[in-house]
């Protein structure tokens, strides 16, 4: 009887779960609610849009365009969500739907499309896969493939984005880069088909558009590889089914060709700077800090108001260690954009580099406010170490060691020196065994990036009489970072009574 309650109540909650599709109108299974979808996109929305470069902010008017297009096609869908629809400031042609309608267009997209209809076959595609629940299902198969079901919970709990795993985004960037199977794709590419009509515009464009994604996946051009085809995988079966789709459809609609070309002038017109911009970027990398610095003033020469374009000149002055020029670049750029992480993130460190320390603890604030950063909370932790708040220095210290990048390795270490001593167990771990001898052995690891010293340790033993015993052992010399040890201490006890040998760190330091 016991063995079969477990089955009964997953087939109960199977039957609990299952809930009618808005968009397709059929019944499925449905373990995320309402209520997580919306909160998911919520939380999620802005710090995965800060990830991917921010939202475009050189020219509002193309904002409020592609918003305004997209609420026209929501305001037909068959699910009342609270859509919005930002363009982000990414060259990849990509585009992405969070769970309860949380859309993003990247300029690299708006850029190759010819016309407005087009433009809303990608956005009533994406409108359709938040509708129809797309991702939270695949939050679902998730779930169900670890047994956990309650998981989702830890992504919709009322937290701050630092409290979320990987800094704040990572939610974000798996539900984005999952891929939709053949029938999600199917599905929104029909249904968005029926909004477009629904609203007012020509479904061909739908059918145009997956032509010229075809062309662009049979040339394998690399940003369409890394971009929208990763998750939307174009196909000629999917150009036959929208013709097909759009022949059912009522004739005529909207295009909008004019119309759109307009809207994107400027984009259109500063694309060039944009890739100027992007081989600066790599002349950064490859080292060739000339190169870079020529190329990034010539993108600015095109367009002058993007951030983007004078914070890599940041970059390229604090490359050099002139820091104070690279805080004049930092601020023209917050001038311009003052919603974009980045730019506080390395005011901030030019700031801590120059002991300007409260200007310094401003701008990383606001940094991790926008996105939480392993760098930035490492130097706040530096700056109030400097402070000797170390209780606060800890926290942040914590916050940035969950992240295994530079930075949080840092991080790690510096929270090793402050916490080891107060919470020597946290980072020295014991286990003990009996050898073949019949005496106890000790092995100590030191998990930490820090050699340490003066180490003692607790027993709790049986005595050969089976009363227990508890002693302190101090040991002499260093275990040097990440190493291990085995001692022999000496104590006879039993294999049989191993399992009641209760052992821990009390003591530990960083050595000289």
């Amino acid at each position: 009887m016991r063995r079969a309650l477990p089955v009964i109540l997953l087939a109960a909650f199977v039957v609990s779960g299952c809930a009618v599709n808005p968009v397709t109108g059929k019944k499925e299974l449905s373990l995320i609610s309402e209520e997580q979808e919306l909160s998911i996109g919520k939380q999620q929305y802005s710090p995965i849009r800060q990830s991917q470069g921010g939202d475009y902010s050189v020219d509002p008017r193309i904002q409020t365009y592609v918003n305004s297009v997209g609420q026209r096609l929501a305001a037909v869908s068959d699910r009342r969500l609270p859509y919005e629809f930002r363009v982000l400031n990414n060259s990849v042609p990509n585009a992405w739907a969070l769970p309860g309608g949380k859309i993003a267009i990247n300029r690299g997209l708006l850029t190759e499309l010819e016309s407005e209809a087009e433009l809303a076959a990608v956005l009533g595609h994406e409108i359709v896969h938040a509708a129809a629940k797309h991702g939270a299902k695949g939050m679902q198969r998730g779930m169900l493939l670890q047994g956990a079901v309650l998981a989702a919970a830890v992504a919709t709990r009322e937290k701050r984005y630092a409290n979320l795993a990987q800094m704040g985004a990572s939610i974000g960037a798996q539900l984005i880069n999952q891929k939709h199977g053949r029938d999600a794709e199917r599905q929104s590419d029909h249904y968005g088909m029926i909004y477009m009509s629904r609203a007012g515009y020509d479904p061909q464009g739908a059918v145009d558009l997956q032509r010229t994604f075809v062309r662009l996946s049979e040339s394998r051009q690399q940003d369409w590889l890394s971009g929208l085809f990763a998750g939307h995988p174009p196909s000629q079966e999917r150009v036959e089914n929208n013709a097909r789709d759009a022949a059912a459809l009522p004739k005529g609609g909207e295009v909008g060709r004019e119309r759109y070309r307009l809207n994107i002038t400027r984009l259109v017109k500063s694309k060039p700077a944009y890739e100027t911009y992007e081989k600066a970027q790599k002349a950064l990398s490859d080292g060739d800090i000339s190169q870079a610095k020529s190329l990034v003033r010539k993108a600015i020469a095109v367009e002058p108001r993007e951030g983007h374009f004078h914070s890599l000149l940041g970059d390229i002055e604090l490359r050099n260690k002139r820091f104070s020029t690279a805080r004049r670049r930092y601020d023209k750029a917050i001038s311009l954009n003052g919603n974009f992480f980045y730019y506080y993130l390395q005011r901030g460190l030019v700031n801590e580099r120059l002991k300007a320390n409260s200007a310094a603890q401003r701008d990383l604030t606001r940094s991790v406010e926008l996105l939480p950063t392993a760098d930035a909370f490492n130097a706040l932790g530096n700056i109030a170490r400097a402070g000797h708040q170390y209780g606060t220095a800890k926290q942040y210290y914590a916050k940035a060691a969950r992240h295994q990048s530079a930075a949080g390795k840092e991080a790690f270490g510096a929270l090793v020196e402050l916490d080891i001593s107060d919470n020597p167990g946290k980072y020295i771990k014991i286990r003990t065994g009996v050898n073949d001898a019949g005496s106890l052995i000790a092995e100590i690891s030191n998990t930490t990036p820090r050699d340490v010293t003066g180490l003692v340790l607790t027993l709790q033993y049986p005595d050969p009489a089976g009363q227990m015993r508890q002693v302190n052992r101090a040991l002499q010399g260093q275990l040097g970072a990440g190493q291990k040890e085995r001692i022999n201490l000496g104590i006879a006890v039993s294999r049989a009574q191993a399992g009641q040998v209760r052992s821990g760190i009390v003591a530990a330091r960083i050595a000289p």
